[in-house]
């Protein structure tokens, strides 16, 4: 089981300011089976409602000092943060024991394909 947590402002096409991430992208992962959810500066309602506009089931959407939280509710072998802050999303996750990808990094994994 993989586990993907997205930033969304910088990360994704819906972000502000948009990023390289689809939504269509993200689907095609969760259609693979896998845990995806928001971490974002945004408040938890708001990354709720950005993703039922997309109509994508989430595991989560929590804000970027929860992601602690999140390895420990879930079980995964790899959990992943993408993001497009090294000052705030790739410290949290790494402090957080995630791997780190920036979105154009990202972009270019199988998941996505």
């Amino acid at each position: 089981m993989i586990l993907i947590s997205f930033d969304i402002d910088g990360t994704l096409e819906v972000g502000d300011p948009p990023g390289v991430l689809t939504m269509d992208m993200v689907r095609k992962a969760r259609e693979k089976g896998f845990l995806i959810g928001s971490c974002s500066d945004r408040p938890i309602s708001t990354q709720r409602i950005i993703w039922e506009q997309h109509s994508i089931s989430i595991d989560f959407a929590v804000g970027k000092l929860m992601l602690p939280e999140v390895m420990a509710k879930f079980e995964a072998q790899m959990y992943y943060h993408i993001g497009d802050r090294e000052d705030l999303d790739k410290k949290y996750a790494l402090e957080a024991g995630f791997e780190f990808l920036w979105p154009e990094e990202a972009i270019l994994q199988p998941w996505f394909l």
